[in-house]
C-alpha cells in the first residue's frame, strides 16, 4: 500500500482540510470545476459547495468562472501555493511526527508499535503540544487533558478513559476527603490534576499546593522523598509502581484524545486501528475502553 500524507491548514483562524486544497490544485490544472470535481470522484455540487463555504468564511473569492472555464484569484493562488510549499515540507519528512502530554504519549507509543506506525513521539504538556501543532510540525497531537480540546474547539476523538489516583509520601493514605485538610501537594501544571483542584475547592478542603513539576515522574519521584507531599496521578500511570488511593476516582474521570493534525490515509487507518483492536491494548495498559 501506498500513503501520502495530507496537510490541513488554518487560514485567518479557519482551520480547513486537505480537501479544499485539492479542490483548488485541481480546478488550476484542468481550468474546470466539472473536471476537476470529475478527477476527485466528487460531484460538482459538492465541489462548488466546499469552494463557496471556503470564501464566505474567507471573506474573499478563491475562484472566477467565465464563458471559457474556472480559475483561480490571485488570492486562490497564492493559498494553494502556500499549501504546497507545506505539503513539499510534509513528504520531505517522512516519519510521522506527534506530540502530547506525558500520559497520552506513553499511550501512543504502546499502540503505534502494535500498529506498526513509525512515529517521532515528543512528550511536553498539552499547551507545549498544541504550540508546536500550531507551527506545522505535528502529525498527530494527543492530548492528556480534554479541557484543552474543548477550549481550542479541536476536531478531537476520544480513545481512552483515565482517573487520577492520590499517592502520598507516607505509608498512609487517607481514608476520607475531608482528612486531606491541611495537606501539601505537587502539581502538575496543565494536566488533568485540575480535575481533581476543582473538586478539593468544591468541598471547600483547605489544601496548599507548594511544589511544581513538568512530568509525572518527577512528581512522584518528589512525593516518594518526602512523606508531608501527596499529588495525583494517572491510573495508568501508577498501576504497576506505587500504591494510591481513588477516594476522588469518579470526580476525575477524563478521556485521553487525540487529533490527527495533518489526516493522511495512513493515519486514519491507525486511528481505526485504535478505535478498534486497539482498545484491548489500551485497557491492558491500566486504561478504560471508550466503547
Amino acid at each position: 500500500m501506498e500513503f501520502k500524507p495530507k496537510l490541513n491548514l488554518e487560514i485567518n483562524g479557519v482551520k480547513f482540510t486537505y480537501r479544499l486544497f485539492d479542490a483548488l490544485e485541481k480546478i488550476s490544472e484542468t481550468w474546470s470545476q466539472r473536471e476537476a470535481a470529475k478527477s476527485l470522484k466528487i460531484s460538482h455540487a459538492v465541489l462548488n459547495r466546499r469552494i463557496r463555504d471556503a470564501e464566505y468564511k474567507l471573506g474573499f473569492k478563491l475562484v472566477y468562472t467565465t464563458g471559457a472555464g474556472s480559475g483561480l484569484t490571485p488570492q486562490g493562488f497564492s493559498i494553494l501555493e502556500k499549501y504546497k510549499k507545506y505539503q513539499d515540507r510534509l513528504q520531505e519528512r517522512s516519519t510521522t511526527v506527534t506530540y502530547g502530554g506525558p500520559v497520552s504519549t506513553g499511550l501512543m507509543d504502546v499502540l503505534s508499535n502494535h500498529y506498526g506506525l513509525e512515529t517521532v513521539i515528543n512528550s511536553v504538556d498539552d499547551l507545549g503540544a498544541l504550540e508546536m501543532a500550531k507551527k506545522g510540525w505535528v502529525d498527530i497531537l494527543m492530548l492528556d487533558d480534554p479541557v484543552h480540546a474543548f477550549l481550542y474547539d479541536l476536531d478531537f476523538t476520544p480513545i481512552a478513559r483515565d482517573h487520577l489516583m492520590l499517592v502520598s509520601g507516607s505509608d498512609e493514605l487517607p481514608d476520607t476527603v475531608q482528612e486531606l485538610n491541611g495537606s501539601k501537594f505537587v502539581e502538575i501544571p496543565h494536566s488533568a490534576q485540575r480535575l481533581a483542584w476543582n473538586t478539593l475547592d468544591q468541598l471547600k478542603i483547605d489544601y496548599e499546593i507548594v511544589e511544581a513539576c513538568s512530568s509525572p515522574q518527577n512528581a512522584l519521584k518528589m512525593v516518594n522523598g518526602n512523606e508531608d507531599l501527596l499529588t495525583f496521578l494517572n491510573n495508568s500511570f501508577i498501576s504497576d509502581i506505587t500504591i494510591g488511593s481513588g477516594l476522588l476516582a469518579e470526580d476525575t474521570m477524563h478521556i485521553i484524545s487525540t487529533v490527527l493534525w495533518n489526516p493522511n490515509p495512513q493515519l486514519e487507518d491507525f486511528l481505526e486501528f485504535i478505535l478498534g483492536r486497539g482498545q484491548k491494548i489500551i485497557e491492558k495498559w491500566g486504561f478504560k475502553r471508550i466503547d
